[in-house]
């Protein structure tokens, strides 16, 4: 099977699921399909229709598959665990009812908050923290598992699993697989595409996203949250930050990689709801250029 191109709501600036500063989900799935997309995520639960005849039809109307769902949530507190549970089981529901979707993205929480940058949470966790942190990703992803989906963990910014050391070390105490994010990887300050040739037998699933390092410098001298990065623009289109994507697309080909890559690039809040389409669609001619 040739790699597939499909795409996240996040890439219309959706982070909630409701939200004054986001387009509507008929707009997004109108513009997945014109910029030339094959396949979906359902974004933020509840953002997109989550009764499977009615999310059925506007997928089909618009020939997009859905490849994926997202969950998120708190490894250090059982509570919000629980609550990811609760949560898995009505996407998984859902998802049942759709071929081909097979993944289920375990997003954690951020130690800083998202809007002021001040941290939330303590930053470096003690051995009995991580034992936590570590055995509460590992029985998410089981219980995705029993679910019979893939429970993909997504390594992610200002969270306790960002760089390639903090990446490597939840491998190796857990079974747990990645959805690998190109472009958080880089502003973790780590190398995609050698991570991903070591790592390729535990990435089955890929997030494209780029990074402007010039922004990540600006960000730490300043001391920006993530949210003021995100409007001055520190996630770029692809070709247009740091990451190579034609050499990553060859590191995919020869380790013989035939899922998906999603495109998510990070735009909330956009500053109008023109901006996300012509971006979408230069990405997808940039990765076309590329080989995807």
């Amino acid at each position: 099977m040739a790699i597939k191109v499909g795409i996240a709501p996040d890439s219309w600036g959706v982070w909630f699921p409701n939200h004054e500063k986001q387009v509507t989900p008929e707009q997004c799935l109108n513009e997945m399909r014109d910029a030339g997309y094959a396949g979906v995520e359902l974004g933020p639960w509840g953002y997109l229709p989550n009764q499977a005849e009615q999310l059925k039809d506007e997928l089909a109307g618009r020939n997009l598959q859905l490849v994926a769902g997202t969950v998120g949530g708190d490894f250090l507190d059982d509570n919000s665990v629980d609550d990811m549970f609760s949560t898995i089981d009505e996407i998984a529901a859902l998802m049942k009812e759709f071929q081909g979707a097979e993944y289920i993205v375990l997003l954690p929480s951020m130690y800083t908050d998202l809007e002021t940058g001040e941290e939330v949470m303590t930053r470096e966790l003690n051995a009995d923290q991580w034992k936590k942190y570590a055995g509460n990703v590992q029985k998410v992803s089981d219980y995705v598992k029993a679910q019979e989906f893939v429970g993909t963990f997504h390594p992610h910014v200002d969270c306790h699993v960002e760089t390639e050391a903090e990446i490597e070390r939840l491998l190796n105490d857990t079974d747990a697989v990645l959805c690998f994010d190109t472009g958080h990887h880089v502003y973790g300050g780590g190398e995609p595409i050698s991570f991903y040739k070591k790592h390729k037998d535990r990435i089955p699933y890929i997030h494209v996203k780029d990074c402007d390092m010039n922004v990540k410098k600006t960000m730490d001298e300043n001391g920006w949250s993530f949210a003021k990065a995100v409007t001055e623009d520190i996630m770029v289109e692809p070709g247009k930050g740091s990451i190579d994507f034609k050499a990553f697309h060859q590191a995919l080909v020869e380790a013989g990689y035939d899922g998906w890559v999603v495109v998510e690039q990070d735009l909330f809040p956009v500053k109008s709801f023109d901006i996300p389409y012509p971006i979408a669609k230069r990405t997808r001619e940039h990765l076309a250029d590329c080989g995807f």
